[in-house]
């Protein structure tokens, strides 16, 4: 069967020849291996995609080893890290100060942050990573930006909702994003049925913020926003008003997790420290969370919460919720 390959995906094989870095030539592989079309007469070809990256990967590793440091590799701490982006002074270093204990840079100068810069920012019972980031600008981002940002497991979208360019800040930071695919299109084309997504591809979800609505033009500025791009998941947020709450838990929401609670057979729950898990999480990787043997020892549960009753039997697969408490059976 013919490749039949696409004038995209000669562009991208291209791209990656003229490539002089690793990260160049992954990115390259990347967008080859999302465009490539999906048939038997590529399958060859894509294996082989798969099979270079692998080797970058590992030639990746290697020289990160090598260098002693990388500023703008940020260490995944706490229930999540959500990384912040956007333009010159639209105020994520004020934010992530607002909402952590971390001190960043606070100017009213472009590109007061030059390295990203994380904090723990305390909700309910856990804590979630914020990482502030050097700003993109209408001619690019800064190098080794993009790293961070793939690192993170919630992008928060920032624009300053008292600028003009307000909307021009939102269109450059998305089409940036998408351009890089670290985000997903909101409303993506129909695609062929049964077209798998590509698998070396790792999409991060995004929510966004417009802040500053305490001041002059805001409101204004912000119905533009709306009206114009009514697919963005928006909420309007002013870090000197302090009106935050909803933004907290937007992230929760946007981190897809839940807490879970352990106890012990006749003893209370711990209710200090629970286990986070995806959505969708069920007792058994529960299980695998608490201890690699669990899984193979488990032989159910009782969970408080979820179940119709308190203290339910549940099986194995049992998909637990957001406050479950839960004691395992082990044998």
């Amino acid at each position: 069967m013919p490749a039949n390959l696409t004038p995209q995906y000669h562009a991208a094989e291209e791209a990656y020849k003229r490539a002089s870095t690793i990260d160049e030539k992954v990115e390259a592989l990347h967008e080859m291996m999302a465009v490539i079309p999906k048939h038997k007469g590529t399958e060859k070809l894509q294996a082989d995609i798969k099979r270079r990256l692998s080797k970058l990967r590992e030639e990746g590793e290697k020289k990160s080893k090598a260098t002693r440091f990388n500023p703008f590799f940020v260490e995944k701490q706490g229930a999540g890290q959500i990384v912040l982006v956007g333009f010159p002074n639209v105020g994520k270093s004020s934010l992530v100060a607002a909402l952590t204990k971390a001190k960043p840079k606070i100017g009213e100068y472009p590109f007061t942050t030059t390295l990203p810069l994380a904090g723990m920012m305390p909700y309910k019972d856990i804590l979630i990573q914020l990482v502030d980031t050097p700003p993109l600008t209408f001619e690019g981002a800064p190098t080794g930006l993009l790293n961070t940002l793939r690192g993170g497991d919630l992008l928060l979208l920032m624009m300053d909702a008292s600028n003009d360019e307000c909307l021009e800040q939102a269109e450059k930071t998305l089409s940036f994003l998408l351009e890089k695919r670290v985000i997903r299109e909101m409303i993506k084309a129909e695609k062929p049925e049964n077209e798998p997504e590509p698998e070396e591809r790792k999409y991060i979800p995004y929510i966004a913020a417009v802040n500053k609505m305490d001041l002059e033009k805001s409101k204004e500025n912000l119905d533009i926003l709306k009206e114009l791009m009514p697919e963005l998941p928006l909420i309007n947020i002013s870090v000197i008003d302090n009106n935050l709450d909803l933004l907290k838990e937007r992230f929760f929401e946007g981190l897809s997790i839940i807490r879970v609670y352990t106890k012990a057979p006749g003893k209370q729950p711990d209710m200090d420290n629970p286990f986070i898990l995806k959505n969708g999480d069920t007792v058994l990787d529960l299980a695998y969370s608490i201890h690699r043997d669990f899984p193979d020892r488990l032989k159910n549960a009782r969970v408080w919460g979820s179940t119709k009753f308190e203290g339910q039997t549940a099986a194995r697969d049992y998909i637990l919720q957001d406050g479950d408490i839960v004691e395992l059976n082990i044998g």
